[in-house]
């Protein structure tokens, strides 16, 4: 192996892979992202970084997109064992950050119990990527004292089991990942928990890509702002006083639209 290689044969790394924007991977994920002789990638990584995959690097789909699956968790954990068993240098991109709502940790301990070594490379999140783009901050003084991250995503036909007593927070910033189809419930539950419903909203989808779109709308007309403002690309729901206060006009007037 030559000196300067990071992965050894065998290895497994973890790599975040941030928001979207290839300019937005760490250093360090662009160096293993190069190295690597399989990545497994999730559908969320868009070409850009999987363009600086080396020329002989196999690239494995395992595309994990809300609601479309093609390959489950346990499936996953044994096709990257499989890979480092057989001696390979094995990328595991993960959009955002591994550890937020990326189940890295099924993965780590799945590895570890066939004393495969692992190893995590963090990501920027789509909650940093998206506020950074509005020029906004999510833990603005006097306005924000508390960051909060969920995940609205559940399986078909189940409620959202948060607790929304604790979210309804007007001195938070609560972001929540995947929020598009529950964007009405999400609403609605914090309403119900005691979040005044003029509380300030701002949607981003496809936060730090070319396509990103954002809006600013209330608490209770946030259902069918999503409806009719954005298309199919993740999304994110910042929710809290302190995301109606962009840096300044001119990144202000760029909001897609508002819904007031």
């Amino acid at each position: 192996m030559p000196s300067d290689s990071i992965i050894a044969p065998g290895e497994v790394w973890l790599v975040g892979a941030g928001p979207g924007d290839p300019e937005l991977l760490t250093r360090k994920g662009e160096r293993l992202v190069r190295e690597a002789e399989v990545i497994f990638h999730d559908a969320l990584v868009g070409p850009g970084i999987l363009e600086l995959a080396g020329p002989g690097a196999r690239l494995v789909s395992v595309g994990k997109r809300s609601g479309h699956h093609s390959r489950d968790q346990a499936t996953i954990n044994d096709l990257l064992l499989g890979a480092a068993l057989a001696g390979r240098k094995v990328v595991r991109l993960k959009g955002g950050d591994p550890s937020i709502f990326g189940r890295s940790a099924e993965e780590i301990e799945h590895l570890r119990a066939h004393h495969v070594p692992v190893h995590v490379v963090p990501g920027i999140t789509a909650a940093s990527a998206a506020a950074a783009s509005a020029g906004i901050s999510l833990t603005l003084r006097g306005m924000a004292r508390r960051l909060q991250f969920v995940t609205a995503h559940a399986r078909a036909g189940e409620e959202l089991n948060l607790d929304w007593k604790a979210l309804a927070d007007p001195d938070a910033t609560l972001v929540v990942y995947m929020g598009r189809a529950a964007a009405a419930e999400v609403a609605e539950r914090l309403i119900e928990a005691g979040l005044d419903a003029a509380t300030p909203v701002m949607v981003v989808e496809n936060a730090s890509l070319s396509q990103e779109r954002r809006f600013s709308t209330r608490l209770d007309l946030l259902g069918l702002a999503v409806k009719t403002a954005i298309g199919k690309g993740p999304a994110l729901l910042l929710i809290g006083k302190a995301v109606a206060a962009a840096s300044s006009p001119a990144l202000a007037e760029k909001t897609v639209q508002r819904f007031f």
